[in-house]
């Protein structure tokens, strides 16, 4: 099984669209806390469903918000820049929400899925932090980053 994750920062429209086609993605699970906001630019949850099925073949969209911070872990990072705090404290938080047992594995088997955040690289990036939980706990899972 393979996970995909991507960022849409720093990334064209068309960049972004066509690294998930270009891939064979069929499900972006956006894993951001507010998907809503002014700086989502094309990747705002209201557009992104119309842009996936247009524009990267019919790609499905789920919003999983068990997967992203709590706004007080983000704003602490944001103030301090402590990387190593940030993840200590997103881990005990999938600790606390059961992840990955509390998710549907089946979700991600059927489908091509690709996390999705905003980060342009995944290396300070929650959504590294989840693909490297579900490798560690579902044998055989690949996780590329686009």
């Amino acid at each position: 099984m393979r996970l995909f994750t991507i960022g849409f920062t720093r990334k064209s429209a068309r960049q972004f669209f066509g690294l998930l086609r270009d891939h064979g993605v069929r499900q972006v699970i956006d894993i951001r806390l507010n998907p809503h906001g002014q700086l989502a630019g094309f990747a705002k949850q209201e557009d992104l469903p119309y842009f996936l099925d247009q524009l990267a073949d019919h790609c499905r969209y789920l919003h999983l918000p068990e997967l992203a911070p709590t706004k007080e872990i983000l704003k602490d990072y944001r103030a301090d820049g402590d990387w190593c705090r940030y993840v200590a404290r997103f881990e005990a938080l999938l600790d606390e929400r059961d992840i990955p047992s509390a998710l549907d594995r089946s979700m991600f088997e059927s489908a091509a899925g690709c996390l999705l955040c905003s980060e342009h690289l995944p290396d300070q990036c929650h959504r590294r932090l989840v693909a490297e939980r579900l490798a560690g706990h579902w044998p055989g899972l690949e996780i590329v980053h686009l």
